[in-house]
C-alpha cells in the first residue's frame, strides 16, 4: 500500500480576497445582488428543494452577532460513473464569526480514524455518512473535535462537473504534472483552464500526489475558490439560473433559505479573512487497513482553533481518539518514523468494521 504519511510542511495562509468559501452557497451571490426580486423568489424555490433536516445536531440561528459552524461534505455519488449512496471524501469544517469578521476552514482527511457517533464502530471518517447520513457525520465531527456543528451542506461531486461546465470552466494552477490512466487524463504543471470533467478529476486525484490526501485538499480548495470567484464577478442572470437548478438536484442542507439570506447580509465581511488548515495525521495500519491517526496535540490545536473562532473557551479533549492515543503511546507506538506502524484499538467496546470503510 502507498504510504499514508507524506512528509510535508504545514501550509496555513489567509485569503484577503472577497470570496464565499462555500461554493454550494451560490444562492448568497444572488441574494447579495439585491435588485432582482424575481431572482430571490427563484432562489427560495430552489433552496427549499435542498432542505433536509439533521436530527440531533447542534442548532443556531444565523444573526449579526453569533458565530456559526458548517460541515461541508462532498460525496462521490454520480461522479465518474458512481451511483451508490457514496462516501464523503471531501470533509471541511467552516466557521464564520461576524464579531471578529473572520472565517476558518479546516479540511479533515477522509481516512481519519474516528469512532462513528451512535455506534461502537472504529472507522474512517468518510464512512460516517454511509452509515448514518448527515446527522451521524455532524455528531462524529463534534465528538472528534469537541465543537458544535450547526449546519451541514452536502454536495454530489457529480454536480461539481455540471457547475464548472455551466460557468464556462475554471482557471487553476496545476502544482505538478501527472497522468491518470484510469480516466485517461493528463495534467501539465502550470496554469490551466479546465472544463467540468477535468476539474472533477483535478479535484479528486490522490494517489499520484506526493502529499496524498493533503495535496488533494488544497486542489479542492483551489477549485472551490475559482468557481466562486468567477460567479461573483459575472453578474450573469442566466448563469445564476443554471446554478440554482443544479443546486436543487445536487445539494442537501439543513440551512433554511432565511438563514442563507441572513448569512449573506450579516456575515459577508467575515469571509474576507479566511484561515485555512488541515487536520493532519500519522499514517498507520489497523486490521491491515491504512488510516490517518491525528496525534492528541494536533487534535487539541485544531479544537482550540475552531472553538476560539466560534467564541468558545478552549477545553482539553477527552474522547475516543485521545484515550486510544494515550494507550498506544504507553505501548510504544511509533509516532515519528513514518513507516506506517500498526495502531491498536484497546477499547473493547469498539470494533473495526471493514464492510463500510472506504479503501
Amino acid at each position: 500500500m502507498q504510504s499514508q504519511n507524506p512528509k510535508h510542511s504545514a501550509h496555513k495562509h489567509r485569503s484577503k480576497k472577497r470570496t464565499f468559501i462555500l461554493w454550494t452557497l451560490f444562492i448568497l451571490v444572488v441574494a447579495l445582488g439585491g435588485s432582482a426580486a424575481y431572482a430571490a423568489y427563484q432562489a427560495k424555490s430552489s433552496i427549499d428543494k435542498t432542505f433536509s433536516a439533521a436530527h440531533g445536531a447542534s442548532t443556531a440561528k444565523v444573526s449579526n452577532s453569533k458565530p456559526v459552524s458548517i460541515l461541508l461534505m462532498g460525496t462521490d455519488t454520480g461522479a465518474l460513473g458512481r451511483t451508490d449512496k457514496g462516501r464523503t471524501d471531501t470533509i471541511m469544517v467552516v466557521t464564520i464569526n461576524p464579531k471578529t469578521k473572520k472565517a476558518t476552514m479546516v479540511s479533515i482527511p477522509r481516512d481519519t480514524l474516528v469512532k462513528i457517533a451512535g455506534t461502537n464502530d472504529t472507522e474512517k471518517i468518510n464512512a460516517a455518512y454511509t452509515i448514518g447520513g448527515a446527522s451521524t457525520s455532524m455528531r462524529t465531527v463534534e465528538n472528534l473535535l469537541n465543537i458544535p456543528i450547526n449546519y451541514y451542506v452536502l454536495i454530489n461531486m457529480g454536480g461539481l462537473e455540471k457547475v464548472v461546465n455551466a460557468i464556462g470552466g475554471v482557471n487553476v494552477n496545476v502544482p505538478f504534472s501527472w497522468s491518470d490512466s484510469h480516466i485517461h487524463m493528463s495534467f501539465k504543471k502550470g496554469k490551466a483552464h479546465l472544463n467540468g470533467k477535468q476539474a472533477l478529476a483535478f479535484a479528486r486525484m490522490r494517489y499520484e500526489d506526493p502529499n496524498g490526501d493533503y495535496g488533494r485538499q488544497k486542489r479542492q480548495q483551489q477549485v472551490i475558490q475559482q468557481i466562486v470567484k468567477k460567479v461573483t464577478r459575472s453578474g450573469n442572470v442566466t448563469m445564476y439560473e443554471k446554478l440554482l437548478k443544479l443546486m436543487s438536484s445536487n445539494m442537501k442542507t439543513n440551512m433554511a433559505f432565511n438563514d442563507m439570506i441572513s448569512l449573506a447580509e450579516n456575515d459577508k465581511d467575515s469571509v474576507k479573512d479566511v484561515k485555512k488548515s488541515s487536520l493532519k495525521g500519522v499514517g498507520a495500519y489497523i486490521d491491515s487497513q491504512s488510516f490517518q491517526v491525528p496525534t492528541t496535540k494536533t487534535l487539541q490545536s485544531t479544537s482550540d482553533l475552531l472553538r476560539t473562532s466560534l467564541g468558545l473557551n478552549q477545553k482539553t479533549l477527552n474522547n475516543f481518539n485521545t484515550k486510544e492515543n494515550t494507550q498506544n503511546t504507553q505501548n510504544n507506538f511509533d509516532w515519528k518514523s513514518g513507516n506506517n506502524p500498526v495502531y491498536t484499538i484497546y477499547d473493547n467496546n469498539s470494533s473495526s468494521s471493514q464492510t463500510t470503510t472506504a479503501q
